[in-house]
């Protein structure tokens, strides 16, 4: 089975993939939709082929602007939402109206949650603490399937 840690650790080996909007290749260039999807393959919680079977048909390339709840969608056509988010789990976020950003929560080694994820503003896929602006901007989390 895999664990929070499993997932964090997965999400951390993309760290420095260059940011590339609608991308989803470790190292060679993700988004941050392409991150969360990309550590569902890598650990085997979705197979190798989910991106064209169940990503691409339904949802389609997709803008830089959020638009009527695509994110959202995504998410929810294969984790299941979370009261309580803690390492491993995915956090969608707003910044503005609309949730527009996800991220994958991890243990942050002074204590507390950091976020991974791809930022176009780093240019790439970081890692940083979970602070209260980054807080005050999750609409919701959500669960990897089959995580412990």
């Amino acid at each position: 089975m895999t664990s929070r840690a499993d997932v964090a650790a997965e999400a951390r080996a993309w760290l420095d993939t260059p940011f590339a909007h609608q991308a989803r290749t470790k190292s060679l260039g993700t988004d941050c939709g392409g991150l969360v999807g990309g550590v569902a393959v890598a650990l085997g919680i979705v197979p190798p082929d989910w991106w064209q079977v169940h990503f691409d048909p339904r949802f389609g390339g997709y803008g830089r602007q959020p638009a009527n709840g695509t994110l959202q969608r995504v998410l929810e056509s294969f984790m299941a939402r979370v009261d309580e988010p803690q390492c491993g789990d995915v956090v969608l976020m707003s910044f503005a109206s609309e949730p527009q950003h996800v991220a994958i929560l991890a243990d942050y080694r002074w204590g507390g949650l950091s976020i991974v994820h791809a930022l176009e503003a780093a240019g790439k896929v970081i890692e940083h603490r979970l602070s209260p602006i980054w807080r005050s901007r999750i609409v919701c989390a959500y669960g990897y399937p089959g995580v412990a």
